[in-house]
């Protein structure tokens, strides 16, 4: 009943621990990822906030600048009045500064005479719109120049009254060697922690597909040891999971209702095998009651005690009578045999020495012996056991029919791992595809004569002593029967 799930199990086992596996390099792969993330994202963070800071910084120096200079605050006078000022801006903040007028032309400009570009750029147009309509006159422009990125921060200049006087420029770079190696580092010791980690998830993986497929494995043995036939033992499970503990309620409740079932089923096998066997008796007791009827009806009409044949007439029918009353006695023994289960005597015997003394009643020369071992020791009594062979044995000459030229039945007997075997085969008309199913029926028999009830009485026998009777058989080539009992070791 259980076959597949077996293999099920095995292959559930393998999908848990694949599955923690897969679960810790899914976490680990998330863990990685949000952290280069966070490192990236507390980097921009950083040096948004510095340019702010550095923006706010330059800005209250400008506009302390514009409130204490001589010069009148307009656009035109910027560069003499940050004429020598913005330099000295520019190395106190450690930051270039750029002045423009509102039209985006470059006023004056921190960058050294030194640098490949000698003078500022102009603002762009698409950035003077943006900053003439955003509500803060602020804008940050990002760009990224030969793999490094740029921030510029734009914002008006203002005079005392709030009115605008020109754009400050403050060209900033990202500086993300310090970010790219702290997360060099990170990644390192990450990668060395998750070596280890997946190292320990193996070992926990294992450990607890193991322990999960445990109960499984002890449910998948119990399901394939269920039979029909025979007592069924419930499954005792202590700390196990809920999913478990159901699965195991359901099991032991089918094994409950099963053997309802199967007590059931039995008793009306018993009752439907009865009142079979009760219709075949009574018809077998019928068949010598009809002859046996006529017989006195006729002697009846025709006694005459004068005549001179009266004693002989007188044998005939009792000789009559006799016969059938045989022939009833005959179906009621053979009913009686077959009612009757076989007393387990369990006699230590050598099969061998019992199988070849069970041959020695047959007088056909045609029947053929054979033993591998002289002695092959079992438990059987001694009485059925030669009881199988003989019954075997005579449906084998019987099989065999009369114009074969080259009788022949062999009775073999060896051992096979823990089993005897004892075979016998003859070369006789064999069994037809139709009658091999009902071979063992109570009632069958493909005989002329005969209740049919030998060889249901050899497999009520055998199957007593735990051991099996099998057979293969060629229609028009022979059959062979095969026994087998357990072998006792000694």
């Amino acid at each position: 009943m259980g076959g597949t799930i077996k293999i099920t199990q095995l292959s559930l086992r393998l999908r848990i621990f694949l599955s923690m596996i897969l679960l810790t390099l899914i976490a680990s792969v998330l863990i990685a990822a949000v952290s280069i993330y966070q490192f990236k994202k507390e980097a921009r963070d950083y040096h948004q906030d510095r340019l702010e800071r550095k923006e706010d910084a330059i800005t209250e120096h400008i506009n302390y600048i514009l409130s204490t200079t001589t010069y009148p605050l307009t656009t035109e006078n910027l560069p003499l009045i940050f004429k020598d000022k913005i330099y000295e801006l520019a190395n106190i903040h450690s930051l270039e500064i750029n002045i423009h007028d509102l039209k985006g032309n470059v006023l004056i400009s921190s960058k050294g005479a030194f640098s490949v570009d000698k003078v500022a750029k102009p603002i762009p147009p698409i950035i003077l719109k943006i900053i003439q309509s955003s509500t803060s006159k602020r804008f940050v422009d990002l760009q990224m120049i030969n793999g490094q990125k740029y921030r510029s921060s734009y914002s008006y200049l203002k005079d005392t009254k709030f009115k605008p006087l020109g754009i400050l420029n403050l060209p900033y770079v990202e500086e993300t060697s310090f970010y790219q190696d702290e997360l060099r580092n990170f990644l390192t010791r990450f990668g060395q922690v998750y070596l280890f980690m997946l190292l320990i998830s193996f070992v926990i993986a294992y450990f607890l597909s193991s322990y999960i497929t445990k109960s499984l494995q002890t449910i998948s043995d119990k399901i394939r040891e269920t039979q029909l036939n025979k007592k069924n033992e419930k499954i005792q499970l202590y700390a196990s999971s809920h999913e478990i503990k159901s699965l195991v309620d359901a099991y032991n409740g089918m094994v409950d209702k099963l053997e309802e079932s199967a007590v059931l089923l039995a008793q009306s096998e018993r009752e439907q095998a009865w009142r079979e066997m009760a219709k075949q008796v009574a018809h077998e007791i019928k068949n010598p009651l009809t002859p046996m009827r006529l017989t006195v009806q006729s002697f009846q009409r025709k006694f005459d005690p004068t005549d001179p044949n009266i004693k002989q007439k007188m044998d005939d029918y009792s000789k009559t009578l006799i016969q059938q009353i045989d022939t009833m006695s005959s179906v009621a023994s053979a009913f009686s045999n077959f009612a009757s289960l076989p007393a387990q005597q369990n006699e230590t015997l050598n099969i061998v020495y019992v199988v070849q003394l069970a041959l020695d009643i047959f007088n056909e020369h045609f029947i053929h012996f054979y033993a591998q071992e002289e002695e092959i020791i079992t438990k059987i009594d001694r009485t059925q056991l030669i009881r199988i062979i003989t019954n075997l044995v005579k449906n084998a000459i019987q099989a065999i029919p009369e114009d074969e030229e080259n009788p022949m039945v062999f009775v073999n007997v060896f051992r096979e791992g823990e089993n005897a075997k004892i075979i016998v085969k003859d070369n006789g008309k064999g069994i037809s595809i139709e009658n091999k199913n009902r071979i063992f029926e109570p009632k069958f028999t493909t005989k002329t004569s005969g209740m049919g009830l030998g060889l249901g009485i050899i497999k009520n026998i055998v199957e007593s002593y735990h051991g099996s009777i099998t057979f293969e058989s060629e229609l028009g080539a022979g059959t062979e029967f095969t026994v087998t009992l357990p072998i006792i070791n000694t």
